[in-house]
């Protein structure tokens, strides 16, 4: 069934303030995050705006799958399974539905990612600020793009104008570099988002690492231990994303499983991991829930 049912939110709405009641085993990990606790397993929101980083047919199928109904179904799944944080960016396709679900009853806290795109950086906080989010962060790509124009300290007065809104300010980046950056200048910032590939190389760097020209993106899984290596030295929150490789990682459990256990290795015990799910064909969040438990409790053991 595509829709989702409301007395499913309402009981939902109803369980979820006792849910941390819950045993052990069953719950997911949580960490401070400014003044709120969020899990250590959030939901990523890149399949909800359908960019599976794979292929424009892919991304076809997630615009055609996710309607409101169905994010609201995989949010309500999420909260079930202890997942208490949304990452998605701040689009009005997403507004709509995070709307949507809030008014019936859903609870889920939110981490937004400017939508550069409509080009009023004021205006798209304003919006995204009337769905209280916990924390928002300046997109990752657009960050890359000011790194590599040697423009990157322009960012201060947008990082300004999302420390005006009162909640907690992210920086969003591919490259290890920017990360070294942002520290050595003592930037005003609470957290990052760490996307373990480095994804906005130009075509003539990604083809000398290759070996090759390359087609589409190119994910190099040497990347991860340069970008985790970052998120180790900063003190501060780091959100870990792409730890799939977006779906490069994904054909079996033990790639799944050894793909965590790699960045909750190198992870603080303050940071978490974003995973985006698409669970048109398969279940796929309370199997990410069970792998970041055991990832976790290997790490504290």
């Amino acid at each position: 069934m595509d829709t989702l049912d409301r007395r499913d939110l309402l009981r939902l709405a109803a369980t979820a303030a006792t849910a941390s009641t819950a045993h052990a085993s069953d719950t997911l990990p949580t960490v401070r995050f400014g003044a709120h606790k969020i899990s250590r397993l959030i939901v990523g929101g890149n399949p909800v705006s359908a960019n599976s980083h794979v292929s424009p047919q892919l991304d076809a199928e997630m615009r055609d799958y996710f309607t409101t109904a169905n994010v609201k179904k995989l949010l309500a799944d999420c909260e079930r399974a202890g997942i208490n944080t949304w990452q998605s960016r701040g689009d009005r396709h997403i507004l709509r539905a995070l709307h949507e679900y809030r008014r019936e009853g859903g609870r889920i806290q939110w981490i937004a990612q400017t939508a550069t795109e409509y080009g009023d950086l004021q205006r798209n906080l304003q919006e995204i600020s009337a769905l209280q989010p916990i924390g928002i962060y300046h997109h990752g790509s657009q960050t890359d793009k000011l790194w590599q124009t040697g423009k990157l300290d322009e960012l201060g007065d947008n990082l300004k104008a999302i420390r005006q809104t009162g909640v907690w300010v992210g920086l969003g980046t591919h490259i290890p570099e920017v990360v070294d950056h942002a520290e050595s200048k003592g930037w005003d910032l609470d957290f990052y988002m760490t996307c373990v590939y480095h994804l906005t190389r130009s075509a003539k760097e990604t083809a000398r690492l290759a070996g090759n020209a390359v087609q589409g993106e190119f994910f190099r899984d040497a990347d991860r231990e340069e970008m985790l290596a970052r998120v180790k030295r900063t003190s501060k929150t780091c959100l870990i994303f792409k730890v799939y490789g977006a779906t490069r990682h994904c054909v079996s459990a033990d790639l799944r499983r050894a793909a965590i256990e790699l960045a909750f290795r190198e992870a603080k015990p303050r940071d978490a991991v974003v995973i985006g799910m698409f669970p048109k064909r398969q279940e796929q969040v309370r199997e990410n829930c069970r792998l970041v438990r055991e990832a976790i409790s290997r790490q504290t053991t």
